[in-house]
């Protein structure tokens, strides 16, 4: 649980990959009026690479120190952001760290079968290339204490957009009321 007294200097969404972060996240930005950064889109401007380019050349070991730059510089910014965080951002025990002490963690969560049937549609998730259920459910399974180390508020993200946007918003306030 984040315990930071300043709350909501960023809002961080995380979450498997397919939960809807990049989507939800531009939404929430909009209805709070801050500006949105998707942690992807910041790894590709900086490399000038596709993300599965990276993962197939460098190797997600390669992939992994470069996002946790990349966070490293988002979180670090003054200016309060609604970020989307990698799925994997929560691997690196210093991106752990620096959340705990950015601003109000939204833990988005899905089951599985919802994640499969969103990330299949997409070709960008070199990840999943093999076996998408199984391996959805196994980072599930390795990365759900980490989720829940760092979250502040989790949300059921099965409900319509609009809605689960009304959650979020609704439960930053709510923090930040506090």
């Amino acid at each position: 649980m984040n315990t930071s007294a300043s709350r909501s200097v960023h809002i961080v969404l995380i979450g498997m990959m397919g939960v809807g972060k990049s989507t939800v996240g531009r939404r929430v930005a909009r209805e709070l009026s801050r500006p949105f950064v998707d942690s992807d889109d910041e790894v590709i401007a900086r490399t000038g690479r596709a993300v599965t380019e990276i993962f197939a050349t460098d190797g997600e070991p390669a992939f992994r120190a470069i996002e946790e730059e990349v966070m490293a510089d988002l979180l670090a910014s003054p200016t309060p952001s609604v970020i989307a965080a990698a799925g994997g951002s929560v691997l690196s025990a210093s991106t752990r760290a620096r959340l705990r002490e950015s601003g109000t963690v939204v833990w988005m969560r899905a089951p599985v079968d919802v994640l499969v049937g969103r990330t299949s549609r997409g070709t960008h998730r070199p990840a999943l290339a093999d076996n998408p259920r199984a391996t959805l459910t196994q980072m599930e399974t390795d990365r759900e204490s980490l989720y829940g180390e760092v979250a502040d508020i989790t949300v059921d993200c099965t409900a319509p957009i609009a809605a689960v946007v009304g959650t979020i918003v609704r439960c930053v306030n709510e923090v930040d009321a506090q």
